[in-house]
């Protein structure tokens, strides 16, 4: 059985792929993360799904695989650790990506936020205030599903 860390890594990668096939642009990288705030606008209105779109299905779990995506974005672009406390039902909303600068953020607990509360909790802004900066995207850098 996997732990719920080992699951962090495995879900992002999974929700990178499934942006990439849905045409957003899913490459770990700073400016990937209005796609992902394009892929919140398109799919949810204030905590209500878009009939027939990406989240009208396993809204858990696939806002929880968006949730592990921009906290590995935020981790490869600034550094850290995930953590995570517990096994109960709640846990998968309570890992926590740990910062070198001794900040603690929950990138799940904010795109579920963000699916709730709209676009006033932007996941892109949200990038901007945890000083993440788009730079030009390197080739050798880009993130590609295996086929």
């Amino acid at each position: 059985m996997t732990s719920l860390l080992d699951d962090i890594l495995t879900s992002a990668r999974w929700i990178a792929c499934a942006l990439n096939s849905s045409g957003y642009t899913a490459d770990f990288t700073p400016g990937s993360l209005r796609d992902v705030e394009r892929f919140m606008v398109e799919h949810s209105d204030h905590g209500v799904a878009v009939a027939g779109g990406l989240l009208a299905t396993e809204v858990e779990p696939r806002l929880f695989a968006l949730g592990t995506y921009v906290g590995e974005t935020v981790r490869r672009t600034r550094g850290g650790t995930w953590g995570a406390d517990g096994d109960g039902p709640t846990a998968e909303m309570n890992i926590a990506l740990h910062l070198p600068d001794g900040s603690i953020i929950w990138p799940v607990q904010r795109v579920v936020k963000r699916f709730r509360n709209g676009p006033e909790d932007s996941i892109a802004f949200y990038g901007v205030v945890l000083g993440l900066t788009d730079t030009p995207r390197q080739p050798h850098h880009r993130f590609r599903c295996r086929e």
